[in-house]
């Protein structure tokens, strides 16, 4: 007889409908559909910035499934346990999931896969949050790439397959389980006075990310090689937020990027190059898991970081008052914003552990709490190729000059008027709303005088290459 239970859809990191290996799969059975999202562990240890990211997503899935018949189940609690109560209250026979790679949901998924079989229920995973599965792609003596080039040669030629479409009408079941209401989960309550400037710089959405990835492909492929590195010039995708929350496929964005390169954008492959990072930061972290919170180079364990996170020097440089321009409009863009652009990103990596000669956990710590695109296989391996002790590694003595870097990728000062209020008659709104975005606690005010350096350049470079020379080999 033909099965008619409903299938529950898991969702977790693919907070879209289109290209949706388990969405699709459930809806060609013609079963019912129950949408759900857990709000697990996994979800409360979120920092504030990425909640209040994730509450906009849901709101809008939440809006995408209704226009397809269908709605959002919220439910918080252990995924098992919220899982088993949903079949037994639905008599669902199936839960549907994407894969996720870090090592906890790993485990997490590895222990509710097992225990909704032994009861019955089937439980399937399925690709989507990366190109290709991570156990695909080998050297040639069959082991996992730690290199970033011969893995982009490994990948480049590799057809991902064509994304998928969005499914029509979802079947929905005879009756509804309970739901939260997202607002009484309250996921913006961390970020305080500066949740709306945060909300406002955000693009949450499956329709948004498409529409910023056309526009991208359209307007800004062309001298996206060229351009990115410039911060001002605002011409990179801004996919990150989506990428991270599964609003769009990276094979949505792999087959735009081909397309691209196909009507001659010169800048198109060089995207895909930068897709391709984010695919290797995936690789490593599934093979490799400890890069998450340990030197990946297990020879740096014995370097001689300063581990105080609450050290004069780290604070300022956490308030964006380093005396740094660079640095500090990076770090305020982040405040308002909840991004940062990516050569700003090593910028300030490189300032915190090089000049300042500060454990890159700090930074990844920080960053975790304040970036609305935060993605735990990326920001672990940024940070550790900018230190030294990553994979792919920038040797330790490239200490970025912020200075000379400033005065390369911001030559007119762009960059540094939009975001350092100090200093200007008449600043614009985006370095005012970074006094607004801060806890009041720190006591800042754009009347306040710019700060001097805290570290000589030259004698923070100095330090750092003698620790370097220094440490046990």
């Amino acid at each position: 007889m033909t099965d008619t239970r409903p299938i529950i859809l898991w969702f977790r990191r693919d907070l879209r409908l289109a290209d949706h290996a388990a969405l699709s799969a459930a809806a060609e059975t013609g079963r019912p559909i129950i949408p759900v999202f857990i709000r697990d562990e996994s979800v409360d240890h979120l920092g504030a910035a990425a909640k209040l990211r994730l509450g906009l997503s849901l709101a809008a899935l939440g809006q995408s499934l209704a226009d397809h018949g269908s709605r959002l189940i919220l439910q918080a609690g252990p995924a098992l346990g919220v899982l088993a109560r949903m079949v037994a209250e639905t008599g669902a026979g199936a839960v549907y999931w994407s894969r996720l790679y870090d090592p906890e949901a790993i485990a997490r998924d590895t222990s509710v896969k097992s225990a909704l079989r032994d009861s019955g229920v089937v439980a399937e995973s399925f690709a989507g949050h990366v190109l290709f599965e991570p156990w695909t792609v080998e050297t040639g003596q069959g082991g996992p790439y730690r290199v970033y080039s011969p893995f982009w040669r490994a990948v480049r030629g590799r057809d991902p397959g064509a994304p998928l479409a969005r499914p029509g009408r979802l079947a929905a079941p005879e009756t509804w389980p309970g739901s939260d209401e997202l607002a009484d989960w309250r996921l913006a309550a961390a970020m305080n006075r500066s949740a709306a400037i945060l909300a406002a710089h955000a693009r949450p959405g499956e329709s948004a990310a498409a529409e910023r990835l056309a526009g991208f492909v359209e307007e800004k492929a062309q001298d996206y090689k060229t351009k990115r590195d410039y911060p001002a010039a605002e011409i990179t995708s801004g996919l990150s937020e989506n990428l991270t929350y599964g609003e769009i496929s990276p094979r949505q964005v792999w087959a735009a990027g081909q397309r691209a390169m196909e009507e001659g954008k010169a800048g198109a492959e060089h995207f895909l190059k930068e897709l391709v990072w984010r695919e290797f930061a995936y690789h490593l972290m599934y093979h490799t898991p400890e890069i998450l919170s340990r030197n990946w180079r297990a020879e740096w364990d014995d370097f001689p970081w300063r581990t105080d996170a609450d050290a004069p020097e780290v604070i300022a440089w956490k308030r964006g008052r380093t005396g740094e321009p660079f640095v500090d409009a990076a770090m305020r863009e982040m405040y308002v914003t909840g991004r940062m652009h990516n050569r700003a990103r090593m910028i300030v990596a490189s300032y915190l552990t090089k000049h300042l000669i500060t454990h890159w956990k700090i930074g990844l710590d920080w960053f975790a709490e304040h970036l609305t695109d935060w993605d735990p296989a990326a920001n672990a391996m940024g940070w550790q190729w900018v230190a030294g002790s990553g994979p792919d590694a920038a040797p330790y003595f490239r200490i970025f000059n912020p200075a000379t870097q400033l005065d390369k990728f911001d030559p007119d000062g762009a960059y540094r008027r939009a975001w350092i209020a100090e200093g200007q008659a008449d600043p614009p709104a985006t370095a005012r709303a970074y006094f607004d975005a801060v806890p009041r606690s720190w006591g800042l005010s754009p009347d306040l005088s710019y700060p001097a350096p805290i570290v000589d350049l030259a004698q923070g470079r100095a330090r750092a290459l003698a620790a370097y020379e220094a440490r046990p080999r």
